[in-house]
Formats: structure tokens, sequence, C-alpha cells
């Protein structure tokens, strides 16, 4: 019987595994650059809101070793970076509006040099009046586009009706990417005016279109090409945009090449985060807990620009209630503009944002009502008919949190942990132990529904060797051996047999971004359909050549079976190539079923949903606030997986990116909206030591999508990220403990600092 050499579905290696661990992996940086290469630096502006008066580049562009020093008024092109709405600069124009916005860019010979002109440069500012909070430019009115609302029923009517009402505020804090491989790229002039770009992007296709506009050239001037990214976690969806125009036109200016490596300090200053949020509701309940009306308002930090704000806020709107059934909701956001840095595409796109507050809300009425908060999360769960529809109108048809909580629940023995914690804590009057365990549902599809495709291009050479070219992007989650393991399935040979090529604008146009969790369920299905038509074509000749018909034609174990006669795969596209059978094909995907009316705010935005469940343990010192969590168990929907330790390598680690988001990693503006926490050094990231003593990670094994995904996989890189909510309520739950009896209500992220002042305000 002939080998199957099948990989889907197996814990294959990620392709870069081993160059990584080596140090042999290319990273943009790591790139030769051609001789004569200048290194970038900016001027970053210092003031958070100000007009420029005057620029005066003259010392700094006769500095010896200096190829080039550009301001806004240098750009050839357009000054624009816009993803969605116009008059986005890559170099402030005419006023500055952040605190490490780039206001001149400086190529030379060394960065060294490029630094030492950057202090040449004069700059007078004028200075004017900043908003820099939430709160402040709530209160203005200040906003980057109109509120946005999506509702069901009648949620006022409904809360007047309620048992039970509940207001309250709840914030969450902003987070850095932090990245490995900071920004970068590089700009290298082509002959008759072209320019290559290699850029560490999520997005190719929008660096190559932002960099065409700068120069002034159509997009088939420009060429963006990417192998792998150090960690992108959607901080390189748009930002690299930013870097790359800036290295184009100093390129373009100075007519060599340029690098522009952005220093860790300055990327923090320069770049956006998550998007920090204050939430304002209202519940209704009755008796038993069961969520009756919602009225909810979601105001994020945009920063000084759009970006991708509205789309960010949408999602969380669309994730405000979570797991839950709520009959009548009404849910508006607010993008609001503050003179601090755009903030931008992080892991869940304001998933988290909105999913956090939802489970806040359920934890409170549990509380309130003395119960249990995983009763009453159980009680609220999406069900039958009429309790299986969404605030903005998607049946949930796929519903599983329920099984995956009540297996989730039952393994780790949550009864039994609950009565041996309140014990504890009975007994122990200073440490306090808390419980949580919380479930996920995420949608997956671009919400922008015109991202939701992609597109391929498979070569089958001679020898049989077969190279493979795809519109996502590598960033470290293991897309390329994924894509890689579909293509060879397909066409039945051993992994090898088939080499992934680096993402290149030339070769696959027009693709979108690696990002909203779907890379796999994209690109997977756009390769599949190119690596299909080459099989077809090969399949066609062969039965033809044989007078059979081409089902007789069977790709198995490195082999092409044509009737009773087997030959190597190598040989059969020899044969083909013989006869002239093209064996290159593109392929194309463009996710079924999904529609959205913004107008309405009604639809079905998302393909299916992905569901987990965390459950976490945690034991905080009352006096000094300093917790740790003891325990972490994690199970996670990733369907039919594609490859179960890629998977479960991004659900361990989106928990901990998760945990540290609503926990250690916090971002601090001083009164003059400097970004203070800027550095290693003063932004606390997770490591070895805040890990749960006992953690364990699984994909839940019934898992399978019922909608036709690539091999009925699911999307596992941003939903892992919200089980990081269990370790919040955990500490919740402890604090809780702290103050039997009286409300103490902690926010995002809980610090060790927060935790203290929580029990001490809440203190009889």
């Amino acid at each position: 019987m002939l080998e199957t050499f099948k990989t889907v579905g197996k814990p294959i290696a990620h392709d870069s595994a081993a160059k990584q661990v080596a140090g042999e992996a290319l990273y943009i940086d790591d790139i030769r650059a051609p001789e004569g290469t200048l290194h970038a630096y900016c001027v970053l502006s210092r003031k958070a809101h100000a007009r420029i008066v005057s620029i005066d580049l003259a010392a700094a562009r006769a500095y010896p070793g200096v190829g080039a020093a550009i301001s806004a008024a240098d750009i050839p092109g357009k000054n624009e970076v816009g993803p969605i709405y116009k008059g986005e600069p890559f170099l402030a124009q005419g006023i500055v509006e952040y605190i490490g916005q780039p206001v001149v860019a400086i190529a030379a010979s060394s960065i060294k040099i490029a630094r030492a002109a950057a202090k040449l440069v004069r700059i007078v500012y004028e200075d004017l009046p900043p908003v820099l909070t939430i709160e402040e430019a709530l209160a203005k009115e200040f906003y980057l586009a109109k509120p946005y609302q999506m509702k069901i029923g009648d949620a006022a009517a409904a809360l007047a009706a309620a048992p039970h009402r509940l207001k309250g505020t709840f914030a969450n804090g902003a987070q850095d990417h932090f990245y490995l491989e900071g920004q970068i790229a590089l700009a290298v002039p082509q002959e008759g005016g072209e320019m290559a770009i290699w850029s560490s992007t999520q997005h190719p296709t929008e660096v190559q279109k932002m960099v065409a506009g700068a120069l002034d050239l159509p997009a088939n001037a420009v060429t963006c090409e990417l192998r792998r990214m150090g960690g992108g976690f959607g901080g390189k969806e748009t930002q690299p945009a930013i870097i790359a125009c800036i290295a184009a036109v100093l390129a373009y200016t100075a007519k060599r090449p340029v690098k522009y490596r952005v220093d860790r300090d300055d990327d923090f200053m320069m770049t956006g985060k998550r998007h920090d949020f204050l939430v304002r509701y209202e519940v209704g309940y009755d008796d038993d807990g069961r969520l009756l009306a919602l009225d909810i308002s979601f105001a994020a930090r945009g920063g000084h620009v759009a970006d991708l704000t509205t789309s960010i806020v949408d999602r969380a709107l669309f994730h405000t209630t979570n797991c839950y059934f709520v009959p009548h909701v009404t849910a508006t956001g607010y993008a609001c503009k503050t003179h601090t840095q755009s903030n931008t595409a992080f892991r869940g796109f304001g998933g988290p944002q909105g999913m956090l507050a939802a489970e806040h809300v359920v934890d409170r009425v549990a509380r309130r009502l003395g119960k249990d908060p995983l009763a009453l999360r159980q009680l609220n769960f999406f069900g039958q008919a009429p309790r299986d529809v969404t605030h903005y109108g998607q049946r949930v048809e796929d519903f599983v949190a329920d099984k995956i909580v009540a297996e989730l629940a039952a393994d780790v023995g949550y009864a039994e942990r609950r009565r041996a914690i309140d014990a504890f804590n009975a007994s122990s009057p200073v440490l306090k132990k808390g419980l949580a365990l919380t479930p996920v549902m995420f949608g997956v599809s671009f919400t922008a529904i015109q991202f939701n495709q992609a597109g391929a291009l498979v070569h089958v050479y001679t020898d049989g060797s077969i190279a493979l070219n795809h519109a996502g992007t590598e960033m470290g989650q293991g897309l390329h051996t994924k894509i890689c393991q579909i293509v060879a399935d397909e066409f039945a040979v051993p992994l090898e047999t088939v080499r992934i090529a680096a993402t290149n604008t030339g070769k696959v146009p027009n693709t979108s971004a690696t990002a909203a969790s779907a890379g796999s369920d994209l690109n997977g299905k756009a390769a599949q359909a190119a690596a299909r038509t080459i099989k077809a074509r090969i399949a066609q000749y062969l039965a033809g050549a044989a007078g059979l018909p081409e089902s007789e034609v069977l790709f198995a174990g490195g082999q092409v079976q044509v009737g009773a006669t087997s030959l190597p795969f190598k040989d059969a596209v020899q044969k083909a190539y013989n006869a002239r059978i093209q064996l290159s094909a593109t392929g194309f995907y463009r996710t079924p079923k999904i529609h959205f009316d913004r107008a309405t705010a009604k639809g079905r935005p998302y393909y299916y949903f992905a569901y987990g469940a965390a459950y976490v343990e945690a034991t905080i010192d009352t006096l000094t606030g300093e917790y740790a969590f003891d325990r972490a168990e994690l199970l996670h929907d990733a369907g039919r997986s594609l490859n179960p330790a890629i998977d479960l390598g991004q659900v361990e680690g989106g928990f901990v990116q998760g945990m540290g988001w609503l926990t250690t990693e916090e971002i601090w503006f001083d009164a003059s909206g400097r970004l203070r926490t800027h550095a290693p050094s003063t932004y606390k990231i997770p490591i070895a030591r805040d890990l749960p003593r006992q953690f364990r990670a699984r994909l839940w094994a019934a898992g399978e999508n019922r909608e036709e995904s690539i091999h009925r996989s699911k999307a596992v890189g941003e939903p892992p990220l919200m089980l990081g909510n269990a370790a919040f309520f955990a500490l919740q739950d402890a604090v809780a403990a702290a103050v039997p009896g009286r409300e103490a209500l902690l926010v995002a992220p809980a610090t060790p600092e927060r935790v203290l002042m929580t029990i001490a305000a809440a203190a009889p």
C-alpha cells in the first residue's frame, strides 16, 4: 500500500524553527545591503500639539556623510499613509500632533552620522493646546469619526422594566506590541525610477500602495517583499507604511539604497498601541441573574489620526456580549481623537476590549446576587432559538462554548477548587486566593468584507519539486508551514517537496493584510485551489493518453496511479511537460456567506466563531498587592487543527500575551503627553517567572468547523488572547475575598499597585 505522506493535522515543526534557533533565519536587517546603502534616522516631535513655524535643514544637509535630509516639503508625491481615511501624513506637515511624530528624516553613511546630523536640525514651534485623555475628548466631542451604534430590541424600555439594574464604568489600558524585530524597511532604487522595498510588514500591498503614492509612481513600479517578520501582532499592519515611505523618499532623494531600522525607544514613541478604552454601561437582570438588557458605550483613545480605530471600535461593539445572549442591546462606539500616538491594530482588534467588558458586567452581576460567576456565565450562554441571535443580527449556528466550559470545569474540578479556595481564604488573613473560568467566542473574518480574499501562485517543476507563493505573511505564527502542508497533501508528496518563497507583491498582487486570524483560512484555500488546478491538468492529460476517465487517476504516496499503472510524481510531471501541459497556476479564494450593512448594523460579518475557555487560580498578598498565578488550564477549539503543535503554541502564547495586557503591561503618559513607559526598563511584559506555576493547554478534541474552511480547521491566531481574561478575573475574585461584603472593582491592567489600591479603597 502506498504511503500517504499526509501532513495536514500532524504536529509538524515550524519551517523556520531550526534556522531561528541556529541564528540562520534571515530578517530584513540580515539582508546583505547593496554597496552605498545609507542609514536613516528621524527627528521626532517634542510637542504633543504645535504648529510648525519653520524647519531649517541647511546644517544637517551640509554635515559630512549625509546623503539626504527631508521634511514633508521634499516628498515628491503624497504625504499619506491613511488606510481608511485620508489626511494621515508619514512626516508632519504644518502641525505636529503627538510627542514622537516624525518631522524630519535623515539618511547618512552610518546611523551615528545620521544621529549627529539630526541634532543640527532647527525646528521652531508654536504651541497649541493638546487633548490627551479619553475623558477630555468625550467632553469636547473630539472624534476621529462619527459615533456608531449597534442595537437590537429596546434597551431603554427593557432596562426600565428589569427587576434589577446596575450602572458602572470600566477601563482597560493600552498595550505595546513589543515584537522582537522592530520596525524596519530597506528601499533600493531600481532602473527607470522603480523602487524595491523590503519591509517587515503584515500588509505588503499597503506598503506598495503607500510608497507608490509617496513617490508619485504607479503601483506596478514598486515591489514589496518579505520572507518573515520577527513578530507583528497587528503592529505591522499599517505602521510599516510610515517606515517604508520614509526610507523610500530618502532613497529617491539620495539616489542610493536606504535602510531605516527604528531604535526600540523611538519605535515605542512613534508607533501605535492597543487601544485603551473607557466603558460605561447599564445592565438589567432578573433574580436569577439572567441578562435582560444592556446599554453600553465604548470610548477608545484613537490618537492623532484615525488609522484603523473606527474598525477596531466596531469589533469591540460586535463582541460586547461575548458568549451571552442579551435580548435588548444598545452598544455605542466613540473613536476619540487625542494628541498621542495613533493607536492601531493589535491581536484581537477590539474584540478583547469588548469581551473583557462583557465579562466584567457578568462578573459584577454575579457578585451582586451572591452567585458564583461561572454559574451566571453558563446561565446566559447563547442557546436555541430565539436565544441564538446576536445584537448585529447574526444567528449563532455553531455554538460550542457551553460544551467546552463544561468539559474544562469538570477537568479542573471547579466545584471542589471553589470550596478549597473558600476554605483557604477563611483561614488566611493576608494571602487571598481567587479563581475564574471564562469563555471565549470570537468572530472570524475581516469585518471590512473586501479583505476576505486571497491569492496564491504554485509552480511545479519537471523534477517534481514545487514552489509556492501566497498572499499571507509569516510573523512566527507558522502560516507558511501550514500552507506548505496543504499543498504537499494536495499533490500527495513529502512536505520537503514544497518550498515556500518570500511574499512578493510582484508575484501575488492585491494582498489582504495577514490579520483577522484569517491567514490560514484565506491563503490555505487559495493555495489549495492553485494546486488542484495543476493536478486536474495533469490528470486530464494522463487519463486521455491512457484512454481512461479522469477518475482513474489518483495522486498518492508520491506516485500517480493511472488505472493499473503507477509512476513517480516527478515522472508524471515530466510527461505532462513533454505534452506542453501548463504546470503553473494561480489560485483565488473569497470567503462565502458573509455580508454586513453598516447603515442598519445588521448582517453576517463572520464566517464562523472560534471558541475556548480558560481556568486560572491566583494568590494575592493584601499587604503589598503582589500576586502570583498558581494554575492555568486552557481548552481551545481549533476545529480540525491543521497543525496541532503550531496551534497549541498559539494558544499558549495568546494566553500569556492576554495575561500581560491585563496585569503587568502598563502604558503611561505624563501630563505633557509624553509616553513614559517606552522601553523594557519601564514597560513590563510577562517573563518566565510570571507564568502560572501549573500551566497546561490543550486543543478541544471534539473540535470541527461546521463551515467549509480549509480542512474544517478554525482560526487560532487571535482568539486565544482572550483566554487571558481568566487571569484578570481570578485576581478580581481574590480581591473580592479580601474585602468580603464590599464591592472592589479592578480595572486593567491590574498591576500590583492597582490591586493594593483597590483593596485599600474598599476596606472599611
